[in-house]
């Protein structure tokens, strides 16, 4: 074994006397160097600490016991270090005598609640610690854990000033107020605050930022600083001297490993204090193990429980979807705001959850520490998370209800109204419910402690975005607040904006659908704005559904047509259209293109058309008729040409021969037959007539039985309808 090495003894008292000057310096320091050989170094150092009792302060530290004692409503902040100091520390401790003393007696009492008298005198304890947390400055630690943090730091603090005022080298004062004017008296730059001799704890006289009197409070950097000192000190703590005794070295362990705030439920004192003890206070990752296991079966069910809520959440939006791809039926329509409610109900449960599991964990398992952030920071975030979506479901759902009640008191209780009121409403309501949500979140923000300057900077992100690449999105939101309020078009109008056709199905604040007949296109409104806007809708003021087009159809007419046929074209094309199905207020009329002189036969009207394929069908109905007319109309002015050898007294009776047909058809209307033209091969008569038949084939049918009726007429009276021949005559030279 190696011999060890003896320093010389001057070298030894040099040494010692440096300790003995340094150590008062150091204030917290753990360890020394001994000052002889094979004496401990910590029993040294004890040796040379300052007893509690014998610290000037120690009898108005019993004075103020007694007084908090006899005249318990005083607070704990005074106007100087001296008071604020004595009193928040004669109040922890007074807080640990009555939590023992409530703590015995509810264990020697029966029953699994505390009797009436002792949670009065709970009430009165939870006062007493209230007012001694009131003396930490508190405004660094985020809003969303302060309350909490405030609580375990108070009981740190308290344990870290047992260790301070038991392990002190010298005496020291605490100044009171007029120590504090004498301190700056002789300071080069006066300051309201006093730092305990040889430690970083602090007491400052600053405006707090909410509003409380002034006063001397731990400040915000020693408040910062307790988890690290009780983290040094906290094995090291004195062991108290008896029941009466100012000292507590354990209030943070009972209050940190045990389910309640300060004091524990009344059943689980009622488990022996041994099984408590072994089982479920021992420790693992500074919780206990009742901690932990009761923590994880409520985060266990609060996950299982936010998830069923997500799927039903997102189940909705499946009904939406599979909604919008099927035919509504005029009920499913006025049940859309079902949906909204629904998803209403959902967020309204998943909020109060989040809260219940939060006091849960903090105020029942009493999570502490570093877990106790983790989770409060992720609880706080779904509950506001929750909220936004809360906020903008409510108001969605209170737009669709609005526009509904809007529908029915307007006395337009159809689905073409509720559409056209839910484009004007829904819009506003989702943009104020996008705000509340937008504003939760910076709330959220400066909960998990995000300074205000940054959360402003993030105001700042949205302006300089619009500054940058947002301008034409507020163009397009100018201008769908500017076709809301002059309203050229409404949702399900036929209309022509630019060079697209088509109903109009949605106008929003970006942009405005149209369904044309190819595909839907969404035009934003700033394009709209600048488009001539051609609406072929005529608008009423009477309550029914349906929405009537203006509706014009243009037919080229052949130039071989002869004013009679054209004025029975007019004719004809006024008697079928009007009463043609879904076309109103017809009218038909004669035309002249004016590039080319062309005649057009043009007609316009009124249908209800909802849709494409309404439209289209209408129009092809509208379209056929009228080619169908045009032919009729050709074929009831007929050329009949009659033999040259036929004789003059034939020739005179043929109009009346002719005429005659028409007394066996009751709907065809004989005009008049003239000899027209005389021709190479014969005489050609003209005739015309107008018919009445509904249908044309029925028209068609007359048709053949005029002319076989005509052909047996000629062949009984003689007349003879020559054919066309020709002679070839060759030259011979």
């Amino acid at each position: 074994m190696p011999r060890p090495i003896r320093l010389p003894r001057p070298v030894r008292l040099l040494l010692a006397f440096l300790i003995a000057c340094l150590l008062p310096l150091t204030g917290l320091a753990t360890a020394a160097l001994s000052a002889g050989p094979g004496a401990p170094a910590a029993a040294q150092l004890r040796a040379t600490y300052v007893p509690l009792e014998s610290q000037p302060f120690h009898g108005q530290l019993l004075e103020l016991k007694q007084q908090w004692t006899d005249a318990p409503l005083n607070q704990v902040v005074g106007d100087s270090p001296r008071a604020t100091l004595l009193n928040f520390y004669v109040v922890m401790a007074q807080v640990n005598r009555d939590i023992a003393r409530i703590e015995a007696k509810a264990e020697a009492t029966p029953g699994l609640l505390l009797s009436s008298a002792l949670r009065h005198e709970l009430a009165l304890i939870n006062s007493y610690f209230e007012e001694a947390v009131k003396a930490l400055d508190v405004s660094e630690i985020p809003q969303s854990i302060r309350a909490d943090f405030a609580d375990e730091y108070a009981l740190k603090l308290k344990v870290i000033l047992d260790y301070v005022f038991t392990h002190s080298r010298k005496p020291f004062e605490i100044p009171d107020a007029a120590g504090m004017k004498a301190l700056n008296d002789g300071r080069v730059n006066p300051s309201a605050s006093w730092t305990i001799p040889g430690t970083s704890i602090t007491l400052t006289d600053e405006e707090p930022e909410d509003g409380r009197d002034r006063g001397y409070r731990f400040s915000a950097f020693t408040v910062a600083q307790i988890p690290s000192l009780y983290e040094e000190i906290k094995d090291q703590r004195a062991p108290s001297a008896g029941p009466s005794s100012l000292l507590t070295p354990a209030i943070y362990d009972a209050f940190s490993l045990r389910p309640g705030h300060l004091l524990p439920p009344k059943w689980y004192l009622s488990i022996p204090r041994s099984l408590r003890q072994t089982v479920l206070e021992s420790h693992l990752w500074d919780q206990t193990l009742f901690q932990i296991v009761l923590g994880l079966l409520a985060l266990v069910a609060f996950a299982f429980v936010q998830f069923r809520l997500v799927l039903a959440l997102l189940a909705t939006y499946r009904m939406t979807e599979r909604a919008a791809s099927q035919p509504r039926t005029p009920m499913q329509i006025w049940q859309v705001d079902n949906i909204a409610w629904q998803r209403v109900l959902l967020a309204a449960v998943a909020l109060p959850m989040a809260r219940v599991v939060e006091l849960l964990l903090d105020h029942y398992v009493n999570v502490t520490g570093l877990p106790l952030q983790v989770l409060m920071y992720l609880l706080y975030t779904l509950y506001f998370c929750w909220a936004g979506l809360f906020s903008f479901f409510l108001m969605e759902a209170l737009g669709r209800s609005l526009a509904e009640w809007v529908t029915i008191l307007r006395g337009r209780r159809n689905a073409l109204q509720l559409s056209r009121v839910s484009n004007l409403v829904m819009p506003v309501c989702r943009v104020m419910g996008a705000i509340i949500g937008v504003s939760l979140m910076y709330r959220l923000l400066i909960l998990l402690g995000l300074p205000g300057s940054t959360v402003l900077a993030f105001s700042a992100v949205p302006g300089l975005a619009i500054g940058l690449g947002a301008s034409k999105l507020l163009g397009n939101l100018f201008a769908g607040l500017s076709i809301q309020t002059d309203r050229p078009l409404r949702v399900g109008e036929f209309c022509r904006i630019g060079s697209n056709l088509g109903y109009v199905t949605k106008i929003g604040l970006r942009s405005l659908e149209l369904q044309t007949h190819e595909s839907r296109i969404t035009i934003p409104n700033s394009v709209v704005d600048e488009e001539t806007i051609v609406n072929y809708s005529l608008r009423s003021d009477q309550a029914h559904d349906a929405v009537l087009h203006v509706f014009e159809l243009h037919l080229p007419l052949p130039a071989e047509l002869t004013p009679d046929q054209l004025d029975d074209l007019v004719h004809y094309g006024r008697l079928y259209l009007t009463d043609l199905p879904g076309l109103s207020a017809a009218q038909v009329f004669l035309d002249q293109a004016t590039a080319d002189g062309e005649l057009l036969l043009r007609c316009c009207g009124q249908i209800h058309a909802p849709n494409w394929t309404d439209y289209l069908t209408l129009r092809e109905a509208v379209l056929l008729r009228l080619r169908q007319i045009l032919d009729q109309v050709i074929r009831s002015r007929m050329v009949i040409g009659v033999a040259y050898d036929t004789s003059p007294e034939q020739l005179q009776r043929i109009p009346e021969l002719i005429a005659s047909l028409f007394d066996a058809e009751p709907l065809a209307a004989f005009r008049a037959c003239r000899l027209m033209a005389i021709n190479d091969f014969s005489y050609d008569f003209t005739y015309d007539y107008r018919s009445s038949q509904p249908t044309y084939a029925a028209f068609k049918d007359e048709v053949a039985r005029l002319n076989r009726s005509l052909l047996a007429l000629f062949a009984a009276e003689g007349i003879e309808i020559p054919y066309p021949t020709q002679a070839e005559v060759q030259l011979n030279g």
